[in-house]
């Protein structure tokens, strides 16, 4: 019985690895619909490609997206006084994010954190459990955010 349980978790781990293999693999496969939270912000984010090749990251719900007097959140903490205006959930976090075959994962561009009105340089890449793991780093100190695919 001890053998049997040992193969089967050797089998899931194997299994949890080649998806992750997998899903990091393919440029592609990060375009979709994403849920996540931070704090106790929960939020969906949209990553498209774009023409150029490179994908784009962009807010599409909040769960609170207004203030105790019923006005549309905006975009206040943005440190281009332009984009102030925006509302919460529209935020852009990421454009011109770049797939690197080499690490098999995404980089090589910013992350916005609306939070805290920071960019901080981003990697991506899909965890064991399929997840997408959005590692912001800024200064040596580097936070990571886990978002679920829920559309692709």
């Amino acid at each position: 019985m001890k053998r049997f349980i040992l193969l089967l978790l050797t089998l899931l781990s194997v299994n949890a690895v080649t998806a992750q293999n997998t899903l990091n693999d393919k440029a592609d496969n990060i375009v979709g619909t994403y849920s996540g939270k931070q704090g106790d912000d929960k939020f969906k984010v949209k990553i498209v490609k774009l023409t150029d090749g490179t994908y784009r990251g962009q807010v599409i719900w909040l769960e609170h997206d207004k203030d105790a007097k019923g006005n549309k959140l905006l975009d206040s903490k943005n440190p281009d006084k332009k984009l102030r205006s925006t509302p919460a959930d529209r935020i852009i976090l990421f454009s011109g994010l770049k797939y690197n075959a080499k690490k098999h994962r995404w980089d090589d561009t910013k992350i916005y954190d609306p939070q805290r009105g920071l960019r901080a340089n981003l990697s991506i890449e899909f965890s064991a459990d399929g997840k997408l793991r959005v590692k912001g780093s800024l200064m040596g100190i580097s936070e990571s955010v886990y978002w679920k695919k829920i559309e692709n």
